[in-house]
């Protein structure tokens, strides 16, 4: 009789960070077996095999491939010694899974390998700066900015020293260097707590082209406002040459950016970046750079065929959800291309996701559910009035996520209340969004998985993304008027 084991129970420090040898074969067969049949298993979005994936790190083109790491604890659906696991593809939808690559296997990783960036060096060498996490006797924390060399043979070369320590004036909760180039010229963004407990991001500059020795610039000015307790997962990306700041600031104070999610992704659009200041010329204000329950940590870089691609972790921190009973937790969303229309930042699923596409049907939605046998599908619908659109459905119309578009202010409600499985109940049921109502249509591409939701309103105005926890059976469609729609079945 195979042993089963309560993955929800909870984890002691000295479980979360225990060596990888130590786990026994009924332990990981019990946990690959959960994962597996795990009835919350998407069809086409990256999720690991067992344990826990966050943050995307390192997600570059490298040797003809893009490469998109994850951070990962392969052992259990918890933050524990974390990994990171490479996923490469030659179209942003097909990926490979090439494992484990950067461990927690030296004395300035130890507690591990935490969230990271990647960038070319040569068409050989591929750079990786990461935070490696380490903890005292005492359990206290000290955080390195690291350097790799990932080799076109999959070999990784970890430098002896840290690139950068923890400045004066800044707690151990500093850590995520983005590296990205402006004229040649390397620069990488830190996510930082100062010894006040406030967040920030502070710039560094590299000495020398092969990356291997960096000095700090200073804090990076883009805002008068306070950013809450820390920063985490700053990114740095240039659109048609304007800079757009990506960043997770925790304990944000609401009356700045409204927000309901534990803790926000935002973004600041500027005029231009001032490497020397340094700061962001003529910053916008924050915004939040997605509306629905679950995004988080969100990594874009400049790829070289000119587009901004960009890759989010549908989970946030603190946060428990079903799938932890499975052994498995979080997923990555969609990648999607960042461009900016008149100002405003639009995200949309990659060109290549057309490739995902099954046969397209036509379909008339009503009061009446249609049945389908997937819950993998994309739904294009355009709309002129306003309409309560209802997903992941039973038959009996009981259970369901109802979206509602409210035409006349130009307002979207996505409401998970009447699912047949709750969680993060203190966050509250609903999420709102507010698009431009100038045009006297509204389109909307919604992109559903099996346990996942995004969706796309006017090309990428607007995003509300989220994971969505239901039964097997709810997998009917029904609307509040009459609308037809296209139905594609996507690509497991």
């Amino acid at each position: 009789m195979k042993k089963k084991f309560d993955y929800t129970k909870p984890w002691t420090s000295p479980q979360r960070y225990r060596a990888y040898k130590e786990y026994n074969t009924d332990y990981v067969t019990a946990l690959t077996d959960a994962a597996i049949a795990s009835r919350y298993r998407n069809s086409y979005h990256i999720e690991p095999a067992t344990g826990l994936l966050n943050d995307p790190n390192g997600f570059s083109y490298f040797n003809g491939k893009y490469h998109l790491f994850y951070q990962v604890f392969p052992y259990g659906p918890v933050h524990g010694l974390k990994s990171w696991a490479l996923m490469t593809s030659t179209d942003l939808i097909h990926w490979e899974n090439e494992g484990l690559k950067i461990m927690p296997d030296t004395i300035y990783d130890s507690h591990g390998a935490y969230s990271g960036t990647a960038l070319p060096l040569s068409e050989d060498e591929l750079f990786i700066f990461y935070t490696g996490n380490t903890r005292g006797a005492d359990q206290s924390r000290a955080a390195y900015q690291n350097g790799a060399i990932y080799d076109k043979h999959g070999k990784i070369t970890k430098f002896d020293h840290p690139l950068l320590t923890t400045p004066d004036g800044y707690t151990n909760h500093f850590r995520d260097p983005m590296v990205f180039k402006v004229d040649d010229q390397a620069y990488a963004v830190i996510g930082a707590q100062r010894s006040d407990e406030t967040g920030t991001v502070v710039l560094a500059k590299a000495d020398n082209a092969d990356l291997t020795s960096w000095h700090y610039k200073g804090e990076l000015h883009f805002t008068d406002e306070k950013l809450g307790y820390m920063v985490e997962c700053p990114n740095i990306v240039l659109i048609d040459q304007k800079p757009v700041l990506i960043l997770c600031p925790q304990g944000l104070d609401k009356r700045i950016c409204d927000y309901d999610n534990v803790f926000p992704n935002m973004y600041v659009v500027a005029d231009a970046l001032n490497l020397d200041t340094p700061e962001l010329v003529n910053p916008s204000t924050l915004h939040r750079l997605d509306d629905g329950f679950e995004v988080y940590a969100t990594q874009a870089f400049n790829a070289p065929d000119g587009r901004v691609l960009a890759s989010s972790w549908l989970g946030l921190p603190d946060i428990d959800v079903p799938s932890q009973a499975d052994g498995v937790q979080g997923i990555l969303s969609l990648v999607k291309e960042l461009t900016l229309k008149d100002g405003k930042l639009y995200q949309y699923p990659v060109a290549e996701t057309v490739s995902l596409r099954q046969a397209a049907q036509k379909l008339t939605l009503s009061n009446r559910p249609i049945s389908q046998d997937t819950n993998s599908y994309e739904l294009e619908v355009e709309l002129s009035s306003s309409q309560t659109l209802y997903l992941f459905a039973n038959a009996d119309k009981t259970s369901f996520v109802s979206l509602h578009v409210d035409m006349v202010i130009g307002k979207l409600t996505l409401d998970r209340e009447k699912l047949p499985v709750s969680w993060a109940e203190d966050y509250g049921y609903t999420r709102t969004t507010y698009f431009d109502t100038q045009s006297e249509k509204l389109k909307l591409n919604i992109f559903a998985d099996t346990s996942s939701l995004e969706i796309f309103v006017n090309d990428g105005e607007k995003v509300m993304s989220s994971r969505i926890f239901t039964e097997p059976e709810n997998t009917h469609l029904f609307a509040d008027n009459s609308v037809t729609a296209t139905f594609w079945k996507l690509e497991k």
